[in-house]
């Protein structure tokens, strides 16, 4: 059986796009047992991963964005690693670097030390303290997946997602990402407070001698299989047009910009702004139990993958407008 949505019968289609929403489920039940509340963050993380993108969480300290990430990596089978990112970190930290070694015969050889960008599932966390030498660095990774030492390239493997966190109050001794680094994220999370109940269950699993020990129920293979299934998704000509329209409203100066955004908007979506609701939209159909992205996909994940392309200008923030203020607008 074919495992992507271009299979010859619908019988076929459907499932695909059923072992879809089981590998989704069973992942996210399993991340479930560790994080508690946030679940459209955790949903968010997921599509991301499935979609072949990057994500940016951002939230005040003790939200669980770095937990979050994690229990990820433990819920499924993929090489993990964590990078706390600080002002004076250089490039080869995270890359890794040359370094002379012994062999067996007495003499010396230069042999490539990883870093911990050589792993499936990245967590950079506090990003925007990294120098904008470092975040370049980075960005290779995101764009080209690979990284360059010296006259060496090493291509990373599949499946390879940066997960990236940021502190949105603490803003003393940090480098703000780019736009074009920005950009190369597919979405943006905003991680909020609990909600009560969810207050009562942290307390007793972090005050109590409860232990929760996440375990693999999904690997590598079966993530990339998954995302295949995405790709596969077939698009109505009438939502790409949608998709184009939404993007290009974001920008001003053109035939679909709403009054709002040329008054405020410096900087609108690029053309990856489109290709992100695509990619969005199509597992989000597949959660839904369709086989073809709607726009009602598209306004579902609009705010999480356009909020950070859309730039506010200085009269906007002075009369406090935000890019999702911006983008509810367009939606209208």
């Amino acid at each position: 059986m074919s495992s992507t949505l271009s299979a010859d019968t619908p019988a076929e289609a459907r499932e695909a796009a059923e072992e879809f929403r089981s590998v989704h489920a069973a992942i996210r039940t399993e991340v479930g047992r560790m994080m508690v509340g946030q679940d459209a963050t955790v949903d968010g993380v997921l599509a991301a991963l499935f979609a072949a993108g990057h994500v940016l969480l951002e939230g005040v300290p003790g939200l669980g964005k770095t937990l979050l990430v994690s229990s990820l990596g433990k819920a499924i089978d993929l090489s993990f690693s964590r990078i706390q990112f600080t002002p004076d970190m250089m490039p080869a930290d995270i890359r890794g670097t040359n370094v002379l070694t012994e062999n067996e015969a007495g003499g010396t050889k230069l042999e490539f030390q990883a870093g911990p960008l050589v792993a499936n599932l990245v967590l950079a966390d506090e990003i925007n303290r990294a120098t904008p030498r470092t975040q370049a660095a980075l960005l290779e990774s995101m764009q080209e997946k690979q990284i360059s030492v010296g006259k060496r390239t090493i291509h990373l493997e599949d499946p390879f997602c940066v997960m990236a966190t940021q502190n949105p109050v603490e803003q003393e001794g940090t480098y703000p990402l780019p736009e074009a680094q920005l950009d190369r994220f597919l979405f943006k999370l905003v991680v909020g407070y609990p909600a009560e109940n969810d207050y009562r269950t942290i307390l007793r699993r972090t005050t109590s001698n409860e232990q929760v020990e996440l375990k693999p129920v999904s690997d590598a293979n079966t993530v990339i299989r998954m995302r295949q299934v995405v790709r596969a998704v077939p698009v109505p000509e009438h939502v790409e047009t949608d998709a184009i329209r939404l993007v290009m409203a974001t920008q001003p100066g053109n035939e679909y910009t709403a009054p709002m955004v040329n008054e405020v908007v410096a900087l609108g979506a690029s053309p990856r702004g489109v290709q992100a609701l695509i990619l969005a939209g199509k597992v989000r159909a597949l959660l839904e139990g369709r086989y073809a992205v709607a726009t009602e996909d598209l306004k579902a994940v609009a705010h999480d993958v356009l909020r950070h392309r859309v730039l506010v200008n200085f009269q906007g923030m002075s009369d406090g407008v935000t890019s999702d203020d911006v983008i509810a607008e367009v939606l209208k």
